[in-house]
């Protein structure tokens, strides 16, 4: 059994004002005036990628147009992807983003650019940076365009996504997979036309996700999407934040082999002495940035839940 010293980590008000916050354009503005209390550390490093570098990236079907709200927890900003078929004059929106008007309306203005509609919108999960804006999104794409989600807070219209649907808008083959543990209404949708894994938050471009569900769900939906990529030959993996993933075998490795090594210097510095979930994040992540500390809490949280539910510790 986990030690009663090690008392269950409740959500902290960082965590909800981030989400919040990153599901707006408050980011941008706060940045205008020089403070963002989430702010990402390499942006004052310079180690960031440019947005010209993620803006506009994709395969033959998907494009990414990238959302104004950088921080620690959204990288470069959310990625919202225009799917659809070549020559289709109707497109699948998914993840349209923060509720800021001005990254909804250049995604809107992109899609009639091309001389194409929006049919359908797909949301991965409910987090605001991803799903704030899809409502708003899909007033402004044309009369009647439906929000599909796992969860039915985030619907608009009466379908929801489960595993197993097959999204056909436009003539696109979409299949729906749920992949729990970053959220546990996290969903990843393989476009088998372009061998594309879109991963949402499960998988990032660069750098690891913070784990809100269980880690036991987290780690089968890693080694499920290790396992499908390899029997599907996927070719990309588009993820929710940075850059796409031309080598998803590798990057899913590294996922799996990350998480491992992480549970086992948890379990380690716990039995060493760590009392708290922060006590362990200031020895386990004593080389990341301290300004993600507290979500390194969040992750820690969730593996010391797991490793008790397993009688490890």
């Amino acid at each position: 059994m986990l030690p009663r010293r090690l008392a269950r980590y409740k959500t902290p008000l960082w965590q909800a004002a981030m989400y919040r916050l990153s599901g707006t354009s408050a980011l941008r503005h706060l940045d205008r005036l020089g403070w963002n209390p989430v702010d990402h550390p390499d942006r004052r490093s310079g180690k960031m990628g440019e947005m010209s570098e993620i803006d506009g990236m994709g395969t033959e079907r998907a494009t990414c147009v990238l959302a104004p709200n950088p921080s620690a927890m959204t990288l470069d900003g959310t990625n919202t992807w225009i799917i659809g078929e070549p020559g289709a004059d109707e497109v699948v929106v998914i993840d349209p983003g923060p509720k800021d008007g001005k990254h909804l309306s250049r995604v809107a203005d992109i899609v009639t650019g091309q001389g194409r509609r929006v049919g359908l919108v797909l949301l991965t999960h409910g987090h605001p940076d991803h799903s704030a804006g899809a409502k708003k999104f899909a007033e402004l794409a044309g009369p009647a365009v439906p929000v599909r989600a796992m969860d039915p807070r985030h619907r608009l219209g009466d379908e929801g996504l489960v595993e197993g649907d097959v999204v056909t808008t436009g003539g696109l083959e979409l299949r729906v997979m749920e992949t729990p543990g970053h959220s546990n209404d996290s969903l990843t949708f393989w476009i088998p036309a372009d061998g594309a894994v879109l991963t949402g938050d499960t998988v990032l471009g660069y750098g690891t996700t913070v784990v809100e569900g269980k880690l036991g769900d987290y780690l089968s939906s890693l080694d499920r999407l290790r396992k499908f990529s390899e029997e599907a030959g996927a070719a990309t993996i588009l993820p929710g934040h940075g850059p796409k993933l031309d080598d998803p075998i590798a990057a899913l490795d590294h996922y799996i082999n990350h998480r491992r090594e992480r549970l086992a210097q948890v379990e380690a510095a716990v039995k060493a002495g760590a009392r708290t979930a922060r006590e362990v994040v200031e020895v386990v992540y004593a080389d990341v940035d301290k300004s993600l500390w507290p979500a390194a809490e969040w992750s820690v949280q969730s593996q010391l839940d797991y490793l008790n539910e397993r009688g490890a510790l």
